[in-house]
């Protein structure tokens, strides 16, 4: 399913057996083929391109619901999301039961369709939900250049993955579903690249060799499509919203991912430069690239969240600065404490260890007792002798 920038997808539209004169309707035909994997292998280019004269910009003059209220892919601003306690992680249904039937793999012209066996469901919805096939977003491997449909707080991932699923609970096939409300969930994933390679995504990346023109098919073995998920189906961002693709029927119930998925730059460089949008036929060579549509308004529509802002905020990036030089700060302030108290340890110490030069004080010998008694006695005896004298004198001057 082709779309532009990030969030919805239904089907991928493919080229059909032009069968009318009206567009819409050619895509609607083809849209289903594709879907059910029975599209003519001679078909056609769908009209509508993501540039040109029947481009994005133009895309409403064509299928009015391109130009409608509740329309795929939007900017998820976190600050305005609602959290939504009901929301339950969800939970893929035989996504790892692949059996031994081969996928088909389809380049269409639009992206690149991975048709799924009818087995594999969606549950944590109010609806069983039935798989039908999932496809990739991506840009042109220039610098600073996002890439997937949907963007989180208006930044891009460098591409994204869809997966397509109709209300098999309410309606008995994907053309009934598709143009009614709750017909459809589509799955968000968003990918940015690392150093290391996914081998998951070498499931599909591996073969695309075999689909390099349009309206191309090549069957592939089939691979563990869980594997290509985020491990927690449990945080994610919740909405009503449209295909990213004409027609852009408004009924999907979108869920974008909260985690994101890595793969290598190799890999991403690899599906941005391997397909053609043109046929092998063609004399004018087109790569297919920038198959993604521009974020549209999300008008009075509520983005709801599965997790709370407490458990999971999403920072800016003058926030990551803040806290990171605070961090830094507080390193340097701690390790001048640090500093400081050592110093001080050391310096005590010294003085500690340092010779004294001071003479030690001696100690204080006591007196023989017979010496300190014979001076008490010589100055008893003094006294003694000169009261002695003045009472002689006193008594020869008072006699008659």
């Amino acid at each position: 399913m082709a779309c532009g920038k990030h969030h919805n997808h239904a089907p991928e539209l493919n080229a059909g057996r032009p069968m009318t004169n009206r567009p819409e309707l050619l895509l609607l035909h083809n849209l289903a083929e594709e879907l059910h994997g029975t599209a003519a292998s001679d078909a056609n280019k769908s009209p509508w391109t993501y540039t040109g004269s029947v481009g994005q910009s133009q895309w409403s003059e064509y299928f009015p619901d391109c130009g409608g209220t509740s329309q795929s892919p939007i900017d998820v601003v976190t600050t305005q999301t609602k959290y939504d306690p009901t929301l339950s992680p969800l939970t893929p249904l035989g996504y790892n039961q692949h059996g031994s039937k081969p996928f088909t793999l389809h380049n269409n012209g639009h992206t690149v369709v991975i048709e799924l066996p009818e087995w594999m469901g969606l549950g944590g919805l109010p609806w069983l939900f039935t798989a039908v096939q999932m496809h990739l977003h991506w840009g042109n491997g220039g610098p600073d250049h996002g890439s997937s449909e949907h963007t989180i707080n208006g930044l891009s991932a460098d591409a994204e993955l869809h997966v397509v699923h109709y209300n098999s609970e309410l309606y008995p096939n994907i053309s009934a579903a598709m143009r009614q409300r709750n017909g459809l969930a589509v799955l968000g994933i968003l990918i940015v690249t690392g150093e290391e390679t996914n081998l998951a995504f070498n499931n599909i990346l591996s073969y695309l060799s075999r689909i390099r023109n349009a309206d191309q098919k090549a069957f592939i073995p089939a691979f563990d499509v869980q594997s290509l998920l985020p491990k927690d189906l449990g945080s994610y961002y919740r909405y009503n919203g449209s295909l990213t693709t004409p027609p852009c029927y408004q009924g999907v119930i979108w869920t974008l991912f909260h985690e994101m998925v890595q793969i290598s730059k190799a890999q991403l460089l690899k599906l941005e430069t391997i397909l053609y949008a043109s046929r092998a036929e063609d004399h004018e060579k087109m790569l297919l690239q920038d198959n993604y549509r521009v974020t549209q308004p999300l008008n009075r529509r509520v983005i709801f969240t599965s997790f709370s802002g407490e458990s999971r905020k999403e920072l800016t990036s003058g926030e990551v600065t803040a806290i990171v030089i605070g961090v830094m700060c507080g390193c340097v302030g701690l390790a001048v404490i640090v500093r400081f108290i050592v110093k001080t340890i050391r310096s005590t110490s010294s003085w500690d260890i340092l010779p004294s030069n001071r003479p030690a004080p001696t100690p204080r010998t006591k007196e023989p007792e017979t010496a300190k008694e014979k001076q008490q006695d010589v100055v008893l005896n003094s006294t003694t002798e000169g009261q002695k004298t003045e009472e002689s004198s006193s008594f020869l001057q008072t006699e008659p």
